[in-house]
């Protein structure tokens, strides 16, 4: 494990850096640096060589030519263990460079600014910092490079173990780590200009070129099914599953995982305390309450036969009554944004119970990136369904206006509509799912299915709010509604047949409300 004797310095993101500089010269590196950062470390009372006294080579061009030099870039790839290296660099004057510390410019920061003008953007392409990056990671094997300051205490603990060296293995590591960020910072570049290119002015919706970077969070038992291999990557994103943390229980599932986004993607719908319970993908049981224990036992007496080995999702802390009900019930996973001390100690005595804190997802909080979905031989991408809708632009078609109630339950259905595969249809009362049809191929059967569930459950639909996700084609499905005791309904409308659909409504007196928005979940 051969020492560290010189460091070059150069970083955009200076958290940290005055710390790790006084580390390494702790161990008497001698620290090469530019402009900036120089200057904060010699503030810092540390002994520092610009990079242009290094090289005799001045910085120019308004700074974008200050490290493309040879011996920059000698002493970066020259491998150590190579004679006609070590003799090229002699007869060059070239010492080696054993540390490279650098970090990017800020591209990412810049073009998630508003309105970003492209010049201001290309400004901000680092050529420098990559290639010393990229040339020092390459030689691994003699230098150790580090990109993100988070791995600066790593470093300075194995020099100090190891008396001012740094082990193969975390090189590597720091190595691969550094192909990562640069293949991202490049992707990020290529999907921000490939927008431009037909227009420099205004950018197209989507790039041209797009470059998609993901970190595995871990490797899971099997997919869907057995037989299927599977993996769980996260992004960018500062909010999601990838940032909620496993309190307890067996590792997460394929299945798992993809029911435990549909439940927080229902349950940030609702300001009111609220509870989500999902199986197979499809909420079974949904509801508001006066606070998060009324909330789930409505939820679950929506439907216990389904909720059982189901996924339930939370947007109020888990206490310690709710904990003791939940305790009682086979469930795979519960997602909260916290679970109380107390509670947690209740939920532990349910070994395999999968308890996940997410943290505060804001309701109604806009996903950042987009929404893919892989299909054989591409990917198809699409904005979020994150609209917040302006209930000022629904219309009442029917002759009867809705009560005041009437709106709530519509609006409740509405949301949890929104969150159901297509074809759906979704029966709700007082803040209560009392029946869902999901995933049916047309929507009268989905109509159908929603009620025979609320039917078998015991519920009665006298008087109930029913939503669509999409228009009704035909008057057939409004026809079975009323059947059911339905007196509210809403959905997008759009139909060429709205007319006589909504002769339907009126001819049972049921109130309709078109939104002109449609919510398809297809999968």
């Amino acid at each position: 494990m051969g020492g560290i004797r010189r460091a070059l310095i150069s970083v955009s993101d200076k958290e940290g850096v005055i710390a790790f500089a006084q580390g390494l010269a702790h161990h008497h590196v001698e620290l090469l640096s530019t402009g900036g950062t120089a200057r904060l470390l010699r503030e810092a009372g540390l002994a520092v060589i610009e990079v242009a006294d290094y090289t005799g080579f001045p910085e120019m061009l308004e700074g974008r030519l200050k490290t493309l030099h040879p011996k920059i870039h000698g002493g970066l790839l020259a491998r150590r263990d190579d004679p006609k290296h070590e003799e090229d660099m002699r007869q060059q004057g070239i010492p080696p460079i054993d540390l490279l510390c650098v970090n990017l410019y800020p591209f990412e920061a810049t073009i998630a600014q508003p309105d970003v003008r492209l010049e201001d953007a290309i400004e901000q392409i680092d050529i420098g910092g990559p290639t010393m990056l990229r040339a020092g990671a390459k030689n691994w094997q003699g230098v150790t490079v580090v990109v993100d300051p988070a791995d600066y205490e790593a470093v300075l603990r194995e020099m100090e173990q190891s008396r001012g060296g740094v082990g193969a293995k975390l090189r590597f590591q720091l190595a691969a780590k550094v192909f990562a960020h640069t293949a991202r910072y490049d992707g990020l570049i290529a999907n921000h200009l490939s927008r431009h290119l037909d227009n420099l002015e205004e950018p197209d919706d989507f790039p041209r070129i797009l470059t998609l970077q993901l970190e595995q969070q871990q490797t899971l038992r099997y997919g869907e099914n057995p037989h299927q291999r599977a993996a769980f990557y996260a992004d960018a994103s500062p909010s999601g599953l990838a940032q909620a943390q496993q309190l307890q229980g067996k590792e997460l599932s394929y299945n798992n995982l993809s029911d435990s986004d549909a439940a927080i993607n229902l349950v940030r719908e609702f300001a009111e305390p609220a509870c989500a319970i999902i199986k197979h993908g499809n909420p079974c049981g949904t509801a508001i309450g006066q606070d998060i224990a009324d909330a789930f036992a409505r939820a679950w007496s929506a439907d216990p036969v389904s909720a059982f080995g189901s996924v339930i999702a939370c947007n109020r802390p888990i206490t310690a009554a709710l904990a003791q009900v939940m305790s009682e019930s086979f469930i795979e996973v519960i997602l909260a944004p916290q679970v109380e001390a107390e509670a947690a100690t209740t939920l532990a005595r349910k070994k395999n119970l999968r308890v996940l804190a997410y943290g505060g997802l804001e309701t109604q909080q806009q996903a950042a990136g987009w929404d893919l979905k892989r299909v054989r031989g591409g990917l198809l991408l699409q904005d979020f369904d994150d609209l917040v809708e302006d209930e000022t632009l629904w219309r009442v078609v029917s002759e009867r206006q809705p009560t005041a109630e009437e709106r709530r339950d519509l609006r409740f259905a509405w949301k949890v509509a929104k969150h159901v595969r297509s074809n759906a249809i979704v029966y709700a009362a007082a803040g209560r799912t009392l029946g869902v049809g999901a995933g049916q191929m047309s929507r009268v059967d989905a109509a159908r299915c929603g009620a025979a569930k609320a039917e078998e459950l015991g519920f009665s639909l006298q008087g109930a709010a029913l939503a669509s996700d999409a228009f009704f084609p035909f008057r057939d499905g409004v026809d079975a509604a009323g059947a059911t005791g339905v007196k509210a309904i809403i959905q997008p409308g759009g139909s060429i047949r709205d007319e006589e659909v909504i002769a339907s409504a009126n001819e049972q007196g049921i109130a309709m409300i078109f939104t002109g928005v449609r919510h398809f979940r297809h999968g």
